[in-house]
C-alpha cells in the first residue's frame, strides 16, 4: 500500500519531469517532429525521385517494356519484403534498415542509365528486384516512424508533413526532366543527365538515413517516449507476422492496400505517357506530386481538427475521400472515351489548346492518391501507438500494396483494354471505402 505522502511525492516528481520536458526546445533533434521531417527528407530523395521518374511513363524510356518488366520484378519482391519489412525493422533498427533500403534506389536508376546505351533488360530487371527488397525495408521503417512517433492527437498533421516533404521530391524530380528535355518536344527517351541528377539526390538520401533515431530515443513534448522496445528477435517476429493474417483489422485493410497503388500504371503510362509529349510529361509530374502535397495537408487537417471525437474524424475522412474519388474516376471515364490503345490522339504539349482538361485530370489523380494513402496511414496509426506493432501493420500494408501494383504493371504490359483497366481501378478503390468505414467504426477508439 502506498501512503498519501508517497503519492504526493510521486506526483511532484511527475509534475517536475513534465515541466522539464515542456521546456525542451521545440525543434530538438530527438523530437517526433524533427524525426518525421528527417524521414520525409530521406523519402524526398529516394522514393520521391523514383516516383517522379516513374510518373513520366516507362521510367523516361520511349519503349515501356524494360521499365514495365523491371517494375514487375520490383513489386513482386516488394510484396514479400514489405510484409517482412516490419519484422526486419524491429530486429535491425532504423539505421541498417534504412541504409540498406535507400541504397537500392541508386542502383535501380543506374540500370536505366545503362539501358539508355545498351538496351539490355537484364540489369534493369535485376536491379528492380533488388529495389523491391530495399523498398520493403524503407517503407516498413517509414511507416513505423510516421505512425508511432507523433502524439496521438496530431497523427494526421504529422502524416501530412511527411507526405508534403516526400512529394516535394516528385515536384523537383519532375522539374529535372522538364528542364533537361525542354527542347526535345518529340517522342524520345530522357537524356543521361536526367538519370544522373536523380542518382545524386538518391545518394544524399541514403547518407541522411543514418540520422534517424530509434523509437526508444525519441521523446515527445510531454516527456513520454515512443516505445520502450529496443530490438526484437527472429522467433518473436515470425510468430507476430503470422498472426497478422488472422487479424480482422488487417483483413479489412486489404482491399485499400491492394488498390492504393494499382492505378499507377494506368495513370503514368496510359494517361501521362499516352497523351503528352516528353517535356510535358515532366511538367505534369511537377503538378501531380504538387497535388499530393495539397491533398495530404487537406486530409491531415480534416483528420485532426474537424471533430473533437477521433472516430468521427476518421469516418468523415472516409466519406470525403470516397466522394472525391468517385468524382475523379468519373472524370477519367469521360477522358478515356476519347481514345484507346489502338487509336491514340496526337501527343499534347503544355502550350497546345486542349491541354487543360487532361492536365486537370492528371492533377486530380495526384490529389486523390495522397488523400487516400494518408487516410489509410492515419487509420493504421489509430489502431495502436507502439512502434513495434505499427511497423508490422505498415509493412503488411506496403506488401499487399506492392503485390497489387506488380499485377497492375503486367496488366498494362499485356496491353489490356484501357477502358477495362479504368473500370477495375475504379471498382477496387470503391470497394475499399465501406470496409475502411467499418474499420474506423469498430476499431478506432476516441481516447
Amino acid at each position: 500500500m502506498v501512503s498519501n505522502g508517497d503519492e504526493e511525492s510521486s506526483n511532484q516528481v511527475q509534475q517536475s519531469e513534465t515541466s522539464k520536458s515542456s521546456r525542451l526546445p521545440f525543434l530538438r533533434y530527438n523530437s517526433p517532429l524533427v524525426q518525421v521531417i528527417l524521414i520525409g527528407v530521406v523519402c524526398f530523395c529516394c522514393p520521391g525521385m523514383f516516383n517522379a521518374l516513374s510518373g513520366m511513363g516507362g521510367g523516361g524510356q520511349l519503349n515501356h517494356t524494360a521499365s514495365n518488366n523491371s517494375l514487375t520484378a520490383l513489386y513482386t519482391t516488394f510484396s514479400l519484403f514489405g510484409i517482412l519489412g516490419g519484422a526486419i525493422y524491429n530486429i535491425l533498427g532504423p539505421h541498417l534498415t534504412l541504409l540498406a533500403g535507400c541504397s537500392t534506389y541508386v542502383l535501380y536508376t543506374s540500370s536505366l542509365l545503362y539501358y539508355n546505351h545498351h538496351h539490355h533488360q537484364a540489369f534493369a530487371i535485376l536491379s528492380g528486384a533488388l529495389l523491391g527488397v530495399g523498398a520493403g525495408l524503407l517503407w516498413a521503417a517509414q511507416g513505423a516512424i510516421m505512425t508511432s512517433y507523433p502524439p496521438t492527437n496530431r497523427k494526421g498533421t504529422y502524416i501530412s508533413i511527411f507526405w508534403s516533404i516526400f512529394n516535394m521530391g516528385g515536384v523537383i524530380g519532375g522539374l529535372i526532366p522538364f528542364i533537361l528535355n525542354y527542347h526535345r518536344s518529340e517522342a524520345a527517351s530522357v537524356n543521361d543527365g536526367t538519370y544522373i541528377g536523380f542518382m545524386c539526390f538518391m545518394s544524399v538520401g541514403t547518407l541522411l538515413s543514418l540520422a534517424i533515431l530509434p523509437a526508444c530515443k525519441v521523446v515527445r513534448d510531454d516527456g513520454s517516449r515512443c516505445t520502450s522496445m529496443v530490438y526484437s528477435n527472429v522467433s518473436t517476429e515470425c510468430v507476430e507476422v503470422r498472426k497478422l493474417f488472422s487479424n480482422w483489422k488487417v483483413l479489412l485493410m486489404v482491399p485499400a492496400a491492394w488498390s492504393s497503388n494499382f492505378f499507377y500504371p494506368y495513370q503514368f503510362n496510359d494517361v501521362n505517357g499516352a497523351l503528352f509529349n516528353l517535356r510535358t510529361r515532366g511538367f505534369n509530374s511537377v503538378f501531380y506530386w504538387g497535388a499530393q502535397m495539397l491533398g495530404s495537408v487537406g486530409i491531415g487537417y480534416l483528420l485532426d481538427f474537424s471533430f473533437e471525437r477521433r472516430r468521427m474524424r476518421g469516418l468523415l475522412g472516409v466519406v470525403v475521400v470516397g466522394v472525391l474519388g468517385t468524382a475523379i474516376w468519373g472524370g477519367a471515364l469521360a477522358n478515356q472515351l476519347r481514345y484507346n490503345s489502338n487509336v491514340l490522339p496526337e501527343k499534347l504539349d503544355f502550350k497546345h489548346t486542349g491541354f487543360a482538361g487532361p492536365f486537370v485530370l492528371y492533377f486530380s489523380f495526384g490529389l486523390l492518391d495522397a488523400m487516400f494513402q494518408s487516410l489509410v496511414y492515419w487509420v493504421i496509426g489509430a489502431l495502436a501507438d507502439d512502434s513495434e506493432i505499427l511497423s508490422r501493420y505498415s509493412g503488411l500494408f506496403k506488401g499487399i500494396q506492392s503485390a497489387g501494383i506488380a499485377v497492375a504493371w503486367q496488366v498494362d504490359e499485356h496491353n489490356v483494354c484501357l477502358m477495362s483497366q479504368l473500370v477495375v481501378n475504379w471498382v477496387l478503390t470503391t470497394i475499399s471505402y465501406p470496409l475502411l468505414f467499418v474499420l474506423v467504426m469498430f476499431a478506432v477508439k476516441d481516447e
